[in-house]
């Protein structure tokens, strides 16, 4: 078996892994690269592979990151299964209609207000090629055994992350490759503890914050503290949120400060119909977080929902304390980001910005105290205060990898460390290799790597 690392190799963006097993042909994942432009540009490098030789592919979560290149593969003639948990599929049908509709949105924008270089600008797929990869979604239980190829078969278990995400594992030829997906919170208050695996052959395990440990303050009394102290000068705190999972944990927290009265009693709104529709999921599969019919519920109804785009712009002209969640996560991109043209030049507002910011997002140069930031060909100052929130995370950090890791019965032969920046990914190698005396290293972007039943170390060849 051979895994060629084609996303997610030196960088926490593009998850793409493609396994070769007898002229048949497996993608782990299939996502966007995002974050700094030449990471960007990749999603339209040349395929590296023939999409007439891919048999199949499996989603571990619904993340763009992770599933939103499916659309393109699809465009290029891809008519194959897609293999995800059933929540995953849920997700993934609103996550990629979205994508697919912003991105035809954003190039009308640029190329009627002539704010891009190319002419025309050009999404990098419609609306209309999401709705082809969606018929091919199909959904695989966890802990159930389905052969995707022939002699290929996977297992998923849960990862804890959002709601569906998965460990993949995968049995061809008698070797047993695990990926880890991104792997959730021991702790978290939605979601599950990712499930323990016991043993693999090769593992590739994600990094994300395999260099850090989150803090331990309490996110409720952070959050409590922010919107009350902006509310106190009349402002509003912008919440930049990914629409799944990141919006839903914001709103728990939110609608436990309202039962207890600890925040101002002032408006809150979800800025973001994509995440509106994902909260609904979230009563449907009940069974597989934590949350109780009470807590779900009132997750689910502490926000004002806001569908309309001139519902969303009248938000810009409120004059009295509010908050407001909206979409992308890291301000790259939908409501959000006309909502910072708007708050951010204005002293009295604040915008929060919670958990991970890929280098090269808007999110992560507000976080670096940028005084601006370049939105529609213009810069817009940033004036308001600025707070990083890193208690909200929905990624194990660098102690939980390593106890998650203790999971297993006997070392794997290797471990292949990705999905996270440079530092991330060297430092969990070291503590890896340090602390659990397993054979590990760092693949890079191509790196394409021969999986032998017999050899202790892979063949790589880039």
């Amino acid at each position: 078996m051979r895994i060629t690392f084609l996303g997610a190799a030196g960088t926490v963006t593009g998850s793409k892994y493609l396994l070769e097993h007898r002229n048949q042909h497996v993608l782990i994942d299939c996502g966007l690269f995002q974050g700094y432009k030449q990471l960007r540009l990749h999603n339209r490098d040349p395929l590296q592979f023939p999409v007439s030789d891919l048999n199949a592919i499996v989603l571990t979560h619904a993340h763009l990151d992770h599933s939103g290149y499916l659309p393109v593969l699809v465009r290029n003639g891809y008519r194959g299964p897609v293999y995800a948990t059933p929540a995953t599929c849920e997700l993934v049908k609103i996550l990629l209609l979205d994508s697919g509709r912003l991105q035809e949105e954003e190039a009308e924008f640029l190329n009627r207000h002539g704010f891009s270089k190319h002419n025309p600008a050009l999404p990098l797929y419609t609306e209309q090629d999401a709705k082809k990869a969606l018929k091919l979604l199909r959904p695989v239980e966890l802990h159930h055994k389905v052969e995707i190829v022939t002699d290929m078969t996977i297992q998923l278990r849960c990862s804890g992350h959002i709601l569906g995400a998965a460990t993949v594992e995968v049995i061809a030829n008698g070797l047993a490759l695990v990926f880890s997906g991104d792997l959730g919170r021991l702790d978290d208050p939605l979601m599950f503890a990712p499930e323990t695996v016991e043993q693999a052959d090769y593992l590739l395990v994600e990094s994300t914050y395999g260099d850090r440990k989150h803090p331990v303050e309490s996110p409720q009394e952070q959050l409590a503290e922010v919107i009350t102290r902006t509310a106190l000068r009349r402002g509003i705190t912008l919440v930049p949120s990914f629409a799944v999972g990141r919006a839903q944990l914001l709103m728990y927290h939110l609608y436990q400060l309202k039962r207890k009265r600890a925040i101002p009693d002032i408006p809150i709104y979800l800025n973001s119909p994509m995440a509106t529709d994902v909260t609904s999921l979230y009563q449907r599969f009940r069974s597989e977080h934590r949350l109780s019919l009470e807590d779900c519920e009132g997750m689910c109804h502490v926000a004002q929902f806001v569908r309309t785009v001139k519902d969303s712009i009248e938000l810009d002209q409120q004059t009295t304390p509010a908050v407001i969640i909206a979409a992308s996560g890291m301000a790259t991109g939908g409501r959000v980001v006309h909502h910072l043209k708007a708050l951010a030049p204005k002293p009295i507002n604040t915008l929060l910005m919670p958990g991970f910011q890929a280098g090269g997002t808007r999110g992560a140069q507000i976080v670096a105290c940028a005084p601006s930031v370049r939105i529609h060909g213009k810069d817009v100052p940033i004036r308001a205060e600025v707070v990083s929130m890193q208690t909200l995370s929905a990624h194990a950090d660098a102690d939980e990898i390593i106890q998650w890791l203790r999971g297993f019965k006997r070392p794997p032969k290797h471990t292949f460390v990705v999905h996270g920046e440079p530092n991330a990914s060297d430092v969990l190698r070291r503590r890896i290799s340090l602390e659990l005396g397993w054979s590990v290293s760092v693949p890079e972007y191509r790196d394409s790597v021969e999986l032998s039943s017999l050899d202790p170390s892979p063949t790589s060849t880039t």
